[in-house]
C-alpha cells in the first residue's frame, strides 16, 4: 500500500501548482502547496511546500522557502532550501542561503552568507533560526 502513495507523491513533485508568468507582477506573500515556477517579477516572500524554479528572466525581491530550489534569475532576499539549491550561471542571489546541498554554476553571483547543513540537527537549528528572523 505504501508503494502507490510514494509513487503518487513523487509524481506530484513535478506537477506545477503555481506559475508566475513572464509578464506578471506579484506584490505580496505567496504560499504554494507544491511546485512553483516564477518567470515574472515578484515583490514579497514565496513559501512553497515543494520545488521552486526561478526562471532566467525572473526578478524577485523575495525570500524563498522550498524543498529543491533552482535559481536562474535575480533574487534579492534569503533562500531556504530543505533539500538542495542549484544556482545556475545566469543567477544573481543577493541574500543569505541555508540548505542541505548546494550546486553553484560558474558565472553566477552570490552575495551573502551560505550555510550548508550536513546533519539533521544542524538543519533543524538553521531552519529554526531562519524562521525566527523571518517572523521576528
Amino acid at each position: 500500500m505504501a508503494a502507490p502513495r510514494a509513487k503518487k507523491k513523487k509524481q506530484n513533485e513535478f506537477v506545477v501548482n503555481t506559475i508566475i508568468g513572464p509578464h506578471s507582477f506579484i506584490r505580496g506573500e505567496v504560499n504554494s502547496g507544491g511546485f512553483t515556477r516564477v518567470d515574472g517579477y515578484m515583490k514579497g516572500n514565496l513559501h512553497a511546500e515543494g520545488r521552486v524554479v526561478v526562471g532566467e528572466n525572473a526578478r524577485m525581491q523575495s525570500s524563498i522557502t522550498g524543498t529543491a530550489v533552482t535559481v536562474g534569475g535575480v533574487v534579492t532576499g534569503n533562500v531556504l532550501a530543505s533539500e538542495r539549491l542549484v544556482v545556475l550561471s545566469s543567477a544573481v542571489i543577493l541574500g543569505d542561503i541555508t540548505t542541505r546541498r548546494i550546486e553553484v554554476h560558474e558565472g553566477s553571483l552570490v552575495h551573502g552568507r551560505i550555510r550548508v547543513c550536513q546533519t539533521e540537527e544542524a538543519w533543524k537549528r538553521a531552519a529554526s533560526e531562519y524562521q525566527d528572523k523571518r517572523h521576528g
